[in-house]
């Protein structure tokens, strides 16, 4: 009785528990989260040109709305108005060409751009039809301290690759390093094991360290200062060599030396050869005369003797 008791408790339990999950409400879904991409800053750059053609250098770091803006003071005729244009890179941006008109003695041209990639970077020109021109180029900090001679190691050593941007210019976001393969670059990661590279970054330095060098190891390699609108890339040249290497300009001359003594040897030992040859004809040349004076008293005497 009391086991059939515990089984009827048992059930009912089951049954309220059951009964109050499937009776639970779910609460409300949440919203998905929405990405809201804030605007690009925006930023004005003005020339004002009073000759026939100016360039302006622009450094950007990030993405930008930027406004070019350009201002001629005209040449002679000053004509009421006149047609202005903008180019990237040498080709005209489409449908820019408008009609500018003569104001306070000058003419003012401006037109906003989306530099949003490095795609974006480049040549802009204000032109104001054939008479005038300004140039903006956009374009990442340029990285100047970059080895213009290679650098030369030897095959087991390790060395140290480095790169660096001036202290004037902005400090980048991170470094990478490639190496060369063929026509394309393939960065260079320090995950590997055994460890054969190793990256070092401080601000506005970077090194590279190559450990257990050998001849595969040379080539170019390419450190790249990581902005957000652009990578800046340098270029620095790595040759491994031999030990054996340096040894072959000396090996050059010795065997330069070598065959000048032997050529010397045997010119010495022909021309000995040929003084002996010329010294034994002479020899015997005089031998004969010398024969033949010694005849001629004989013959003389026997001569006299004849006629006597």
């Amino acid at each position: 009785m009391s086991s059939s008791w515990e089984q009827l408790f048992f059930q009912i339990l089951l049954l309220v528990f059951c009964r109050h999950i499937n009776t639970k409400t779910p609460g409300p879904t949440p919203p998905p989260l929405v990405s809201i991409s804030s605007p690009l800053p925006t930023d004005v750059r003005s020339v004002v040109l009073k000759g026939e053609s100016h360039t302006e250098s622009v450094e950007l770091l990030n993405p930008v709305n930027l406004t070019l803006e350009c201002t001629w003071t005209g040449n002679q005729n000053k004509l009421p108005n006149i047609t202005g244009f903008w180019r990237k890179d040498g080709d005209e941006v489409e449908n820019s060409r408008l009609t500018v008109q003569l104001e306070n003695d000058q003419y003012n041209l401006k037109r906003a751009f989306s530099i949003v990639s490095e795609e974006n970077l480049g040549n802009y020109s204000c032109m104001f039809e054939s008479e005038a021109k300004i140039d903006f180029v956009l374009a990442a900090p340029h990285m100047h301290e970059v080895r213009d001679k290679p650098i030369v190691s030897y095959v087991g050593d390790s060395v140290v690759i480095i790169c660096k941007m001036e202290e004037t210019k902005p400090k980048p976001i991170t470094w990478n390093w490639y190496k060369a393969n063929g026509t394309d670059k393939e960065q260079i990661f320090t995950a590997a094991e055994p460890l054969r590279y190793e990256i070092k970054n401080d601000e506005r330095k970077t090194k590279l360290v190559v450990y257990n060098l050998t001849e595969a190891d040379g080539g170019l390699y390419y450190c790249g200062a990581v902005y957000a609108i652009k990578t800046t890339i340098g270029l620095v040249e790595l040759k491994v060599i031999n030990f054996t290497e340096p040894l072959k300009p000396f090996l050059a001359i010795v065997i330069e030396v070598i065959v000048l003594v032997v050529a010397i040897m045997f010119y010495e030992r022909y021309q000995s050869k040929k003084n002996y040859t010329a010294g034994k004809g002479m020899n015997d040349q005089t031998n004969t005369l010398t024969q033949g004076e010694n005849n001629e008293p004989e013959e003389g005497s026997s001569m006299r003797q004849r006629k006597v």
